[in-house]
């Protein structure tokens, strides 16, 4: 029997503990991982994210079954969880790293993406514009093995969200 290839998507909506957490516990995802992407240094060290010099986001980087989960679903869950109004930040957590962005892995992806952001702003939905930005994905660099499942293994289950 051939193997379901799993689609990709990438999130950044603040400290990737909790983004990871909330993608990790949703059905349809099967694997997830917190990292680095978007800056321009190769091989960033949590620490170099934090200098403010690599211009890298903290993100989440998730594979899913599209059977049992759209990406607009994705993008429902990944709205409703963060404060897509606020830039460089979210709750204490202040920096470009935090800011509200989404890799795209296709074009499909970004024309959702685009077209959800479109919506919700039409419609009101926020009382301040939206400022997450939707770039294409670039390098995914894992993040150190303690950031991985973190609230997880401290037996929590919300950070910022």
């Amino acid at each position: 029997m051939k193997e379901k290839i799993m689609a990709l998507a990438t999130f950044g909506g603040g400290c990737f503990w909790g983004v990871e957490e909330l993608f990790r516990t949703t059905r349809g995802v099967s694997e997830t991982a917190s990292g680095y992407m978007g800056g321009t240094t190769s091989n960033p060290t949590y620490q170099d994210v934090c200098s403010k010099t690599t211009n890298h986001a903290e993100v989440v980087h998730l594979k899913y079954d599209s059977d049992k989960i759209s990406y607009a679903e994705l993008l429902g869950i990944f709205f409703d969880n963060h404060n897509p109004t606020e830039l460089n930040r979210q709750g204490p957590d202040v920096g470009t790293q935090y800011r509200s962005v989404i890799f795209t892995h296709d074009k499909l992806q970004k024309d959702e993406a685009n077209a959800y952001i479109e919506k919700l702003t039409a419609d009101k939905r926020f009382n301040r514009p939206i400022v997450t930005k939707v770039f294409p994905a670039e390098t995914f660099w894992i993040a150190e093995d303690y950031h991985q499942q973190y609230l997880q293994k401290r037996g929590l289950s919300v950070c910022h969200i």
